[in-house]
């Protein structure tokens, strides 16, 4: 290798390496959560006001990918009264016992087309279960996180006793979200 060739590798090596890390986000204003189900045949919806969301992520470092959002469960609401009493009671989400509900996910995969999955932990009413939360990111300045997953109530106790009559109320409920995300450290 000719001497000047030599001195630009060896400059060129000399260099410090930085190395892509995933960026860090908190949840911005606008964001929702949302989760619908059927009480006897007629479709409900809610939603949690309250939650909060942090993320850390970048679809080329899905291993380095991280989300966790902790949920409020009092000011869960249908915009029913005789619903949301029964809801927030101890049949269902017993906010008396279990002020909030969270979920954390460390294991991602790419779906492809801009979808992934986030393999995640619920822990709802005192119980663990894994729940995958299927969304897109679309990048950004302020960067948007949208998606779905099912959560089986029954799975963490929520609507026992004579609610647990899934011809009442089906097990499967549709959780939505809807993530606004600015960075971290705003």
């Amino acid at each position: 290798m000719p001497a000047p060739r030599l001195v630009l590798a060896l400059a060129l090596a000399a260099l410090p390496v930085h190395h892509v890390v995933a960026a860090d986000y908190v949840q911005a204003p606008g964001s929702s959560l949302a989760f619908a189900g059927k009480y006897q045949g007629e479709t409900f919806s809610g939603i949690f006001p309250a939650f909060r969301t942090t993320v850390r992520f970048d679809p080329a470092d899905l291993a380095g990918s991280h989300l966790s959002v902790v949920i409020p469960m009092a000011g869960a609401t249908t915009r029913n009264p005789d619903y949301d009493g029964e809801m927030r009671g101890p049949a269902f989400f017993d906010i008396a016992r279990f002020a909030q509900a969270s979920y954390t996910a460390s294991g991602f995969r790419d779906l492809g087309n801009g979808q992934y999955a986030a393999d995640g932990t619920l822990e709802l009413r005192g119980v663990r279960k894994p729940v995958t939360l299927t969304f897109s990111w679309t990048p950004g300045p302020r960067p948007l996180l949208t998606g779905r997953a099912t959560v089986d109530r029954l799975a963490f106790g929520v609507g026992g006793g004579d609610w647990a009559d899934t011809g009442t109320i089906p097990a499967a409920i549709a959780v939505s979200t809807r993530v606004y995300l600015q960075p971290a450290g705003r």
